[in-house]
């Protein structure tokens, strides 16, 4: 028989099929506006949002979040069902994966640092650069980011961005062009999701389904496919009233 330990990972799993709009109604819910059918990221932290269920009265207030020439990321367990009005940008599939074990720990000869509002110049620079997800002014608020330099200049960085009871997502993981191919990421990666297990919470991250480069370094660390989830990329009606 399970444990209760074990019955609650379980009810913690189940909430990442909904992972945006349980973020933003837990742990998040301080960085949130929205109200209980949708809710959205302060815009200064960036356009993720989340919706209860898909319902036509749900998209209406999602789309009261967001301006006409604005658009909402949006990860749905089942197919998008967008509204009259509603404009699709970008539809695609992202796997979810999750790491139930600690990983080992990354090669020592790599440098960490910690990333904080100082750097975040750099990082939006590197960002812009490397699009790994959006990424803004306060995006570096929703958790912990590591970063490595070399010569000074930010070379990769990696953190954390959807927090779940007992679930923080691994996020923004990106490495300069000029320093791919040094394992930059999965170190990075590997010291977030650490950092995570030895918090007793369970790393998870989000990639899409055609990276399959990113999917192969992700399982090397240890993170396992839990389901694939539907990305939604879409501005609202020009009238939300």
């Amino acid at each position: 028989m399970a444990t209760e330990a074990e019955l609650a990972a379980l009810d913690n799993l189940d909430n990442l099929d909904n992972p945006i709009w349980h973020s933003l109604t837990t742990r998040h819910a301080r960085f949130a506006v929205g109200d209980g059918l949708a809710r959205r990221f302060d815009p200064a932290i960036g356009p993720l949002a989340g919706m209860r269920e898909q319902s036509a009265e749900a998209y209406r207030a999602l789309g009261a979040l967001f301006s006409p020439k604005e658009f909402a990321i949006l990860f749905l367990e089942a197919e998008p069902k967008l509204p009259e009005g509603w404009r699709m940008h970008l539809r695609s599939t992202i796997d979810q994966m999750v790491c139930e074990a600690l990983p080992a720990a990354p090669d020592g000869r790599f440098a960490f640092e910690r990333l904080g509002a100082e750097d975040v110049p750099e990082m939006l620079e590197l960002t812009r650069l490397t699009e790994p997800g959006p990424f803004r002014q306060r995006t570096h608020e929703l958790g912990r980011f590591l970063g490595i330099r070399e010569a000074g200049r930010l070379a990769a960085m990696a953190g954390e961005r959807l927090a779940l009871p007992g679930l923080t997502e691994v996020s923004a993981v990106c490495t300069h062009p000029d320093y791919r191919g040094r394992g930059y990421a999965a170190a990075l990666v590997t010291a977030v999701a650490r950092a995570i297990d030895e918090r007793g919470e369970t790393p998870f991250l989000t990639v899409l389904t055609s990276n399959t480069a990113a999917i192969r370094v992700y399982e090397s660390i240890g993170f396992k496919l839990r389901r694939r989830l539907h990305l939604a990329v879409a501005f609202p009606p020009e009238e939300t009233a």
